[in-house]
């Protein structure tokens, strides 16, 4: 009942000129705005949550302040400037006051885009679980260890990972750290005994974070392509044979994407050019149209190995 109403939200939403997203009973608006416009946006936002608020005790359904979060992102630069006016919203007698961060379907967002606090959070949840989970190991098999490992602390660990796209190995090692406690805790391993390499890839069969990450996105692009997602993703996904002026090029006959240019460092980050420039970076029969989810699902695991132990190798 309550997807029907969000339809007419979207509706006022979008005759106030803004943008409005939703999952579930978790919407969100957000705007685009300059430093100088700042309180032209603060103004459109009041009209439009008042509106809303109007509309909701119309379909006698209630807008709870306590629950409503509001967040300015942008650089560190352009956030330092907005913390000598403190744009809050005022909604009636309440004030919705400026926060650092939210948490948006289990993710912490933070004002500048960075992911420090949502890896400690992860990195902080998935540690207590480990240690819960040594105290009885002892009591378990293999097999029933794994799958309480996978439960609680591996899922953890790839729940949205997608967003660790082009993020840098500071970021990925926190999390590379849970996993090599795990893979330790299954094992029955120590810390600095030898031989964790071969239990992750060749036992366990762990992909490391950076590969998990693009495996995700690899997985979600397949889905993207037979327009299986909704279209805020499947829209990114734009094969080069459809991009005006691009029809033939050679990469058009590989079935490759279009990857858009981005002109910051955050940008590499956005779905926009992750997904493309991951199933790019495919083999050509991977790319293959004809290639079912589970057969490509398994193809690419295999290959992700191969570019993992290549590397080592190198390293080596």
């Amino acid at each position: 009942m309550f997807i029907l109403y969000m339809v007419h939200l979207a509706d006022l939403v979008a005759k106030h000129q803004m943008n409005f997203h939703s999952f579930a009973d978790d919407p969100q608006i957000y705007l685009h705005c300059r430093i100088s416009e700042v309180s032209s946006a603060v103004s459109k936002l009041e009209d439009c949550i008042s509106v809303i608020g109007h509309w909701m005790s119309a379909n006698r359904l209630n807008q709870n302040a306590d629950e409503t979060e509001l967040l300015w992102v942008g650089s560190r630069h352009n956030l330092a400037s907005l913390r000598s006016c403190t744009p809050s919203l005022q909604l009636g007698e309440d004030v919705i006051r400026v926060r650092d961060h939210v948490r948006l379907l289990g993710v912490t967002v933070a004002a500048d885009l960075s992911l420090n606090k949502h890896v400690s959070s992860v990195c902080k949840t998935c540690f207590f679980w480990l240690r819960q989970l040594r105290r009885v190991s002892r009591s378990l098999d293999t097999e029933s260890l794994k799958t309480l490992v996978n439960a609680f602390v591996t899922s953890r660990v790839d729940y949205c990972n997608s967003v660790l796209a082009s993020s840098p190995k500071t970021i990925t090692d926190k999390l590379q750290r849970v996993l090599n406690a795990a893979a330790r805790l299954i094992s029955g391993i120590g810390k600095y005994d030898r031989g964790l390499s071969r239990l992750f890839h060749d036992e366990l069969h762990w992909l490391g974070i950076p590969q998990r990450v693009q495996y995700k996105l690899a997985v979600t692009v397949h889905r993207c392509l037979p327009s299986q997602v909704p279209t805020y993703l499947a829209d990114h996904c734009i094969p080069i044979s459809e991009a005006p002026g691009c029809q033939h090029l050679r990469s058009a006959r590989r079935q490759q994407l279009n990857v858009p240019c981005v002109r910051r460092v955050i940008g590499r980050r956005a779905f926009a050019p992750a997904g493309p420039t991951v199933w790019n970076s495919l083999r050509d029969n991977l790319r293959d149209s004809t290639v079912g989810p589970d057969q490509f699902q398994r193809e690419l695991k295999t290959q992700l190995f191969a570019c993992l132990l290549n590397i080592s190798s190198t390293v080596r």
